[in-house]
């Protein structure tokens, strides 16, 4: 495991299945997500995607809800200049750093998408998205809270084998609390998965057909957090 605070190439090293088949599977989920942004016009706000890997989520926001500006963030290097190769014209910009929060109240929406469960330090999580936001600022923070899936320890070990970062089994009022605790109003709601499940992959992280679909539509969820203190 490497620590929060360094950058690295690329965070999955499980080389047989590449940062590219991981984004081709999360479209679904990415469109998903953008019909549940509640701002329905972005065209004057500035839009941060925190753990943005090879940046196709900002493009495909772009495309449903254009915004002003869109700034995507790694600690992958390699994902990044990905990232940056392929934002063409669009207002795009992918960095590679540890220290977001020199980018201080800049944003008006920050959207992270299956990355708090790789953040062992949340405290610290939530004080770089506060210092980003702008006073009022939203941040949408997608979740899968494994407690209670028979699957969990099978989950994390699984993850731990296969990514330079460590998975954190957070409960959802831990979450809420740290983020509370940094001046946020929380709000949360069950993701609503559509169409079918893809079990094509040889090696999940699940131990059944079983504790997968409890987790795709029991325990996935998506937070929305405001900023009220600055």
């Amino acid at each position: 495991m490497v620590q929060a605070d360094k950058l690295y190439d690329v965070w999955w090293q499980n080389h047989a299945e590449g940062e590219q088949q991981m984004e081709d599977r999360h479209l679904s989920g990415w469109q998903e997500v953008i019909g549940l942004i509640q701002e329905q016009d972005l065209s004057q706000m500035a839009v941060l995607d925190f753990g943005c890997n090879q940046g196709g989520f900002l493009r495909h926001l772009y495309k449903a809800k254009p915004f002003k500006e869109g700034v995507g963030i790694d600690l992958a290097q390699e994902s990044i200049a990905v990232a940056n190769a392929r934002k063409g014209d669009l207002p795009l910009t992918y960095l590679a750093t540890t220290t977001p929060e020199q980018l201080a109240n800049r944003f008006d929406l920050v959207i992270s998408q299956a990355v708090i469960y790789l953040i062992k330090d949340l405290k610290t999580h939530a004080w770089k998205v506060k210092q980003v936001l702008k006073p009022g600022g939203v941040y949408y923070a997608t979740y899968t809270d494994m407690n209670g899936n028979p699957s969990l320890t099978h989950f994390t070990e699984w993850i731990n084998r296969n990514s330079l970062v460590e998975s954190n089994a957070h409960t959802l009022d831990f979450i809420v609390e740290t983020f509370a605790a940094e001046g946020f109003k929380a709000g949360i709601q069950r993701r609503r998965h559509s169409g079918f499940v893809d079990l094509s992959r040889r090696e999940s992280g699940y131990l059944s057909i079983a504790d997968r679909m409890q987790a795709t539509y029991e325990q996935s969820y998506i937070f929305r957090f405001v900023l009220t203190e600055k």
